[in-house]
């Protein structure tokens, strides 16, 4: 890990900084580490520091004498002569914008900034050339000479002003942050999943500035914010939600707004896949694992992923089924038409309260094919596999980083699992949030397949079918022909007087997700639709031929 920050402090000359100097005041250094986990929520005052994807971190720091706060650490202006500087590269872009191509999306947009900001912009000592020849011809003024790292600085802050959310671009893309609440140009407050509410170190010059900022985010979405139209409800393009509190005569201490993050539509398994956290091959296998009833579980840390894969994965399970959802939150959603969402009450009189120990009981009784929890915790777990052990596969959510973890987890206080229960569980994935080459990503690192408890080593025995390589970022199926769940479980019920020709089965699904990413089909809807008319009609009901 001291390699890692290390090499991130190379990369990053501000963030060097920013530790040196909190070294030279703290007189300490603050803990580098790539994911957190949710043993950190005990730390009474918390020196961490944790990476979003260069140039982009996040010290989360509490003292006895300082409120817990969470600092952003980005490239800044810090200087008069920087603001000058990027305002007049920003006004070059500008007045040659007209001439460059119309991007039609946010990549596009990035390339055609990238683009202008090479043609108005010269790295001292470089002789690399601006790929717009045209606009070359009319930059008619000299261009403005910067240094390497200016040149990183500007070009980042652009891109976040411009095509990002500005000032809370790093908020958005932290992955460990639930809510995010503004009053005034001084109040920013966020709710982190680990360190609940903390204040930030974001702030803008004045309310004049925050309602300019405000009123160009309601433009980007559509959604024009005045005066005369104070309040707004809209989206961001990532799907989170925001409410806006625009004018000073209605919210009194300054323009206000929250920003929750989460998408309506779930993430499609195709754009999953597109994205690297899982392969073609991984997917197909939980495909034919969903579709013969076994029950899995989706492992991992704090925002690795879990419930985002755990959703993109439901429309595996076929349509006909009938799902019960029990949760703390509402944060699944199987696209079934046969769906009973369930959530706990856990305020009000004793008596009155639901937990999710009740939910289950009275999922069980309702007979439901498939029964979902969003994550299990406590003496929920124990009726989990009280279902598994009566035919209703269960699926949820689980925080183990590994497989031994996981068991060790279920097993102990306050789940209680015996051991000789663990085989109701048929297969756990294990997703990890990974920092690697100064980007921070979501991986699939591992599936296990739970064989069972075996008296002769006194211990649950389990078989690893798929392996993340970090070297080569590839998913290894180590479990061909060699796979517990598919051979012993689905292709007995399946009828397959071979087990082996499971794996034909198998690739056929492969084809099919592999085919779709091909024709870039990733909407959510689009996919749902190829894979139930592939369960209604086969091969014929596919849009595509295999």
């Amino acid at each position: 890990m001291a390699d890692e920050f290390s090499n991130s402090m190379n990369r990053n000359p501000h963030l060097r900084r920013y530790v040196e100097q909190f070294k030279k005041t703290h007189l300490k250094v603050p803990e580098f580490m790539v994911s957190l986990s949710r043993e950190l929520k005990e730390i009474k005052y918390p020196n961490i520091l944790y990476p979003i994807g260069d140039p982009i971190f996040i010290h989360i720091y509490g003292s006895p004498t300082t409120k817990t706060k969470y600092i952003v650490i980005e490239p800044r202006l810090e200087t008069s002569e920087e603001r000058r500087k990027y305002q007049l590269i920003l006004d070059k872009i500008l007045e040659y914008a007209p001439y460059g191509d119309s991007p039609e999306n946010d990549e596009e947009f990035v390339k055609v900034l990238t683009n202008l900001y090479d043609t108005v912009t010269n790295v001292v000592g470089s002789e690399k050339k601006s790929k717009n020849k045209f606009l070359s011809k009319f930059l008619n003024s000299g261009k403005i000479n910067l240094t390497k790292a200016e040149r990183d600085k500007y070009l980042y802050i652009l891109k976040r002003d411009l095509i990002g959310l500005g000032a809370l671009e790093p908020i958005r893309r932290d992955p460990y942050i639930e809510d995010i609440h503004v009053i005034g140009s001084h109040g920013c407050q966020l709710v982190h999943k680990i360190f609940d509410m903390l204040p930030t170190n974001i702030t803008w010059e004045d309310d004049i500035e925050l309602a300019n900022y405000l009123k160009n985010i309601c433009e980007r979405i559509g959604r024009p914010v005045s005066d005369a139209t104070p309040i707004v409800d809209g989206s961001l393009p990532d799907g989170s939600r925001i409410n806006i509190i625009y004018s000073q005569d209605v919210s009194l201490k300054g323009p206000s707004f929250t920003i929750r993050k989460f998408t309506d539509v779930p993430i499609s398994i195709t754009q999953i896949i597109s994205w690297g956290t899982m392969s073609a091959q991984t997917a197909a296998y939980l495909w034919l694992c969903l579709e013969y009833g076994m029950s899995i579980f989706v492992c991992g840390e704090t925002a690795s992923g879990k419930t985002t894969t755990l959703n993109a994965i439901l429309p595996f399970i076929k349509p006909k089924s009938k799902v019960f959802s029990c949760e703390d939150t509402a944060e699944v959603k199987p696209p079934q038409p046969v769906w009973q969402q369930l959530l706990t009450r856990e305020r009000g009189p004793e008596e009155s309260r639901v937990t999710l120990f009740d939910l289950l009981r009275a999922a069980l009784r309702s007979r439901p094919n498939y029964i979902i929890v969003g994550e299990i915790r406590s003496v929920e777990g124990a009726v989990a596999f009280q279902a598994m052990q009566t035919g209703h596969p269960v699926l949820s959510t689980f925080h183990a980083a590994n497989v031994k973890k996981m068991i060790q987890r279920l097993s102990g206080e306050p789940i209680n699992i015996p051991l000789t229960f663990m085989d109701n569980l048929n297969v756990a994935i294990f997703q990890l949030a990974v920092y690697t080459k100064g980007k921070f990503l979501r991986r699939v690192v591992g599936i296990e397949e739970i064989e069972g408890y075996y008296k002769e080593v006194d211990g649950v025995i389990t078989r690893g079918v798929f392996e993340w390589d970090p070297q080569l970022d590839k998913h290894n199926f180590t479990g061909l022909n060699n796979s517990y769940i598919l051979e012993d479980k689905i292709a007995k019920v399946a009828g397959y007087e071979d087990p082996r020709e499971i794996y034909d089965e198998l690739n056929l699904r492969v084809r099919i997700l592999e085919e779709m990413i091909a024709r870039e089909i990733f909407g959510y809807y689009e996919v749902l639709d190829v894979i139930w008319k592939f369960y209604e009609k086969g091969l014929e009901g596919l849009p595509f031929p295999i």
